[in-house]
């Protein structure tokens, strides 16, 4: 893929005038294999559970080494010069191995912003590996922290919306762990919204994070916008965000990733 930047837009998280190298089939497939890159990659998934119908609403594709090796070990090899090919990689191969492993629910996939000059080009990859590997795309969802830095939000809010466009899923993660995220959802309104873990600890026995889960909820259904809560460990955080209208979850509770694999789903509840 070759491409010419946003006429006087600097190309986010690359120095003014960087362009990609032009791309074929093989270097799709050299990416995926992680071999642009210059490391290889694998992901482990962990469900997103819907405790309306005790059903599994997603996948979350978490990225992991070789032989399963953390999350850390490979986003510390992530470097100014191969961020746009390692985040290209990683759509190809969440998405080829959520097609692999027969998922029939949706894959969630995250992305890295500052690794996006044209959201219309970049998005090329990402359609060519779902009709490659027969995955639609309304069961994609590409989600980023909200502790992302990114210094344009008009620009990242444009991204989000042209993935949506797409036919793509979108989702904010880690909603409440930084300060940009009330001016997030004011420039852009995605398809979920995943609030933070440490927001989410021992929420049963803390009326202050009770509260401002039940005025978040409240504001994003006012919205239209799902929520869901990750990090859940124990059934009392389950029941309380229940209680407050939370049913879209994610946490050890339930299952831990599973690499190269979907894990069993366990303690959905009554």
């Amino acid at each position: 893929m070759s491409a010419v930047l946003r006429p006087g837009k600097p190309a986010l998280g690359f120095a003014q005038g960087f362009v990609p190298l032009a791309g074929s089939r093989a270097d799709c497939e050299s990416c995926a294999r992680g071999e642009r890159v210059g490391f290889e990659f694998d992901y482990a998934y962990q469900p997103i559970v819907d405790l309306r119908d005790a059903s599994v609403f997603a996948h979350e594709a978490l990225v992991r080494g070789p032989a399963g090796e953390s999350a850390h070990s490979v986003l510390s090899q992530v470097t100014e010069h191969n961020r746009y090919r390692f985040d290209q990689a990683c759509r190809v191969k969440a998405i080829k191995g959520a097609a692999a492993l027969g998922v029939r629910e949706r894959v969630s996939i995250n992305f890295l912003p500052n690794a996006i000059y044209r959201p219309e080009l970049c998005i090329r990859t990402t359609l060519a590996a779902a009709r490659a590997h027969g995955f639609p795309l309304e069961r994609i969802i590409f989600e980023v922290t909200e502790g992302e830095r990114v210094e344009d939000g008009p620009w990242f809010a444009e991204i989000l919306r042209e993935y949506k466009r797409s036919g793509f899923m979108t989702a904010i993660d880690d909603f409440g762990a930084g300060y940009a995220g009330l001016k997030l959802l004011a420039d852009f309104q995605p398809d979920l919204v995943k609030l933070d873990m440490d927001l989410i600890r021992h929420l049963d026995a803390d009326r202050s994070r009770r509260s401002i889960v039940r005025h978040l909820v409240r504001l994003c259904r006012e919205m239209g916008i799902e929520v869901i809560a990750e990090g859940i460990e124990t059934p009392a955080e389950r029941d309380a965000l229940r209680d407050e209208g939370v049913y879209l979850m994610q946490g050890y509770l339930f299952a831990r990733p599973a690499f190269r694999a979907l894990a069993p789903v366990a303690n959905l509840g009554a």
